[in-house]
């Protein structure tokens, strides 16, 4: 399963000048709506999340109270499994999307796999946001080498804590699954290439590996 996984990493196509115009609107408008873009959470998530809200997380607090000196212990629930219980309806049919259309194995490989993976997901809400910009309906009108793309770029391997992921001081660069990286600041700020994004929830430990809540899709391109 990971060696189809991974035999999948090269797979890249161009896109077409429409959808990259789009997508740089993405950009911009994320960057204008992501300090009001969490004002509630699903009640579902709640129970994942815990008692951090997405709008007053601050992940140098979390830090500085210690909770980031270690990674946790593995949970009982897979990643997908921790996805699909607390509401991540379009990140799981993100997943779902690709393994129909493109053979990719990622919902096996999130469910049941034992290699261990940081995730860094995005809600509902910033799923909305990203089709809003777009003018689509849902993730799959966009087309499934360019969704796998974006799903890899959230995705790196091993188990990164937040201790691991946002540095004291000066930025952090984080590897991706799709071979691009982004960087992070000390208040858990992600800066990709398209555009940008925060770490609004941390720490979220499962059998085969951490996620990092964040509030918005980051781009690629």
């Amino acid at each position: 399963m990971k060696k189809n996984f991974l035999s999948l990493r090269g797979r890249r196509m161009a896109i077409q000048a429409v959808l990259l115009s789009a997508l740089l609107i993405v950009a911009v408008s994320c960057e204008k709506d992501e300090t009001a873009m969490f004002e509630e959470t699903a009640s579902s998530e709640s129970s994942v999340l815990g008692s951090s809200s997405p709008t007053g997380f601050d992940v140098s607090a979390e830090l500085n109270r210690g909770r980031g000196n270690r990674a946790p212990s593995p949970g009982s629930e897979s990643i997908a499994e921790i996805a699909i219980g607390a509401g991540f309806d379009e990140l799981v049919g993100a997943l779902g999307y690709v393994d129909a259309e493109l053979n990719a194995g990622l919902v096996d490989l999130f469910l049941n796999g034992t290699d261990q993976f940081t995730v860094f997901a995005p809600t509902d809400d910033a799923f909305e946001g990203l089709y809003e910009a777009l003018e689509i309906d849902e993730i799959s009108d966009l087309p499934a080498e360019l969704v796998l793309d974006v799903l890899f770029y959230h995705v790196t391997e091993g188990r990164r804590a937040a201790n691991s992921v946002v540095p004291p001081v000066r930025e952090r660069f984080i590897t991706t699954l799709l071979g691009e990286s982004f960087s992070v600041n000390n208040k858990g700020k992600i800066t990709a290439i398209g555009n940008t994004a925060n770490i609004v929830a941390a720490d979220i430990s499962a059998s085969n590996g951490i996620i990092h809540v964040i509030d918005a899709v980051i781009l690629p391109i």
